[in-house]
């Protein structure tokens, strides 16, 4: 497994290389973004191709479930940096280094480099239970829940975004709050969804065997930390109340931050 998981750190560097150096190349590098879903769906696939006599049915459902999960949402967050352009928080990081022309070597060891380890950090349980679930054996009970906490996650990040997408392709709803839909139940479904999709992979590895799930748990501690705590829900958050202020401390003050809950009534 080592050999493997070796395997799959260069393959993501080589892919990590080349894409920087596209994004020198256009001076930005907001797509970086789309990557994080689709490095996640490569690893995956790669795994799943390394495993010898021929990968089990727990590894197809797990390559299956993370290649789903990874290549829509980089579809998704591609489509929305070519709709929208250079994301301002790439700017406001690298924005004393273009101005002293260091961008090139910024863009590598601040944005990169440091997102390629924790793609493959939060990958892990993934690559893992892949790797160790040759045997054509019987899918265990604690991987069914595991899908079924996945299908969950996978119709709240699917269509909190598309609910998000209609909100914003609407110039009537300019300067307003998307309250509707799963929005009015959660403040971020779609951060709630990509929480609750990762938490069931890693239930699938715990499939694979306690040992392989005990390794990998940082994965998704780590993804559940930067969704609420880091540069998910609390950026995004921090930004909105600046931009619309009394507005959204209402939408704040009755709409659950992250698990679905019915809205307080005010």
């Amino acid at each position: 497994m080592i050999e493997a998981l070796a395997i799959n750190a260069a393959i993501l560097i080589a892919t990590v290389l080349l894409l920087w150096l596209i994004s020198v190349r256009i001076n930005d590098v907001s797509f970086i973004d789309s990557f994080w879903g689709a490095g996640m769906g490569l690893m995956a696939v790669v795994s799943w191709l390394q495993v010898r006599p021929e990968p089990g049915g727990l590894a197809t459902l797990i390559m299956a479930m993370t290649a789903a999960w990874g290549f829509r949402l980089g579809i998704y967050l591609l489509r929305r940096w070519r709709r929208e352009g250079e994301d301002q928080r790439y700017v406001r990081i690298l924005k004393k280094d273009r101005e002293a022309g260091r961008f090139a070597w910024a863009a590598l060891t601040k944005i990169w480099l440091g997102q390629a380890f924790l793609l493959f950090l939060v990958s892990s349980p993934a690559q893992v239970a892949i790797l160790a679930s040759p045997e054509p054996a019987a899918i265990p009970p604690v991987a069914w829940l595991g899908l079924a906490i996945y299908l969950v996650g996978i119709f709240f990040e699917w269509v909190g975004d598309w609910q998000l997408a209609q909100f914003k392709a609407n110039p009537a709803n300019e300067g307003r709050i998307l309250d509707t839909g799963l929005w009015r139940y959660t403040r971020h479904p779609n951060y709630f969804g990509d929480c609750a999709a990762w938490w069931g992979i890693w239930l699938c590895a715990l499939g694979a065997g306690w040992q392989y799930a005990l390794l990998t748990l940082p994965g998704p501690l780590f993804l559940a930390f930067t969704l609420t705590k880091w540069s998910g829900a609390a950026l995004l958050e921090a930004g909105m109340k600046k931009k619309r202020g009394d507005k959204y401390a209402d939408y704040i003050a009755r709409t659950s931050g992250f698990i679905p809950w019915p809205p307080k009534k005010r």
